[in-house]
């Protein structure tokens, strides 16, 4: 069974950085493309990152992150992170990581694999 496991979410202040973790099983992450998403309390999901494995392994992300968020991943760890820096109010959401890109574009948001998700609040 595919697990992917999130963590290092929690409460921070504005402007305050944190770094989530996505740990995956070898098999699923050596293959898979990565990415990261978020979903705030009565809002869709929606696309944070994405880390394209095989095509170089170019990063893909929101405008409403960049120059804020880097994706990267170790693969000696099976492991994704998103270092997520100056934070605002507006990134307080749940957010998941995702393995396995389905759709086309790099900016699908269709996954095979989804974690449980961590929640991140950040207050003003």
């Amino acid at each position: 069974q595919v697990q992917l496991v999130e963590s290092g979410g929690g409460l921070v202040q504005a402007g305050d950085s944190l770094r989530l973790s996505c740990a995956a099983s070898e098999r699923t992450f050596s293959n898979s493309d990565m990415a990261w998403f978020r979903q705030a309390p009565g809002k869709e999901r929606e696309l944070v990152a994405v880390h394209a494995r095989f095509i170089g392994g170019i990063t893909r992300y929101a405008d409403f992150v960049k120059g804020r968020f880097t994706i990267s991943r170790d693969n000696a760890r099976s492991t994704v992170y998103l270092q997520m820096n100056s934070l605002k109010p507006e990134d307080t959401a749940v957010y998941y990581c995702a393995a396995d890109r389905l759709g086309g574009s790099l900016y699908s948001t269709q996954y095979r694999y989804w974690g449980q998700g961590t929640q991140v609040t950040v207050s003003s």
